[in-house]
């Protein structure tokens, strides 16, 4: 069984930093893009950054320049370096990863359960 698990999350005042990472777990062929959603109370949920397995990114417009995210395929860890954070960041921040689990399978979409991120002002 595959298990995405987010850690890093906490409170933190405007200006600051937080590196949020994110492993996948469990009997798994390969992992495809991986990358990060948050959500705001009250509001949907919104993309926050994107990695394919090649490395390739893609960011909202929101978080450009001041987040970064990364991956170590040996350890099957997604990260998002958070800098310059500021109270509109604040959300429950949820890693996903498109996961193989075999060979045979096509990948599908394994979420993990959320860590939440607040910026005080």
């Amino acid at each position: 069984q595959v298990q995405v698990v987010e850690s890093g999350g906490g409170l933190v005042q405007a200006g600051g930093s937080l590196r949020l990472s994110c492993v996948a777990s469990g009997s798994l062929f390969r992992i495809n893009g991986m990358g990060w959603y948050r959500q705001a109370p009250g509001k949907q949920r919104e993309l926050v950054a994107t990695i394919t397995i090649g490395d390739m990114t893609n960011y909202a417009d929101s978080v450009k320049g001041r987040f970064t995210i990364s991956r170590d395929n040996a350890k099957n860890t997604v990260f998002l370096q958070m800098n310059s954070l500021k109270p509109e960041d604040t959300a429950v921040y949820y890693c996903y990863g498109d996961i193989r689990v075999t060979v045979s399978f096509a990948s599908r979409t394994f979420w993990g359960q959320g860590t939440q991120v607040t910026v005080s002002s």
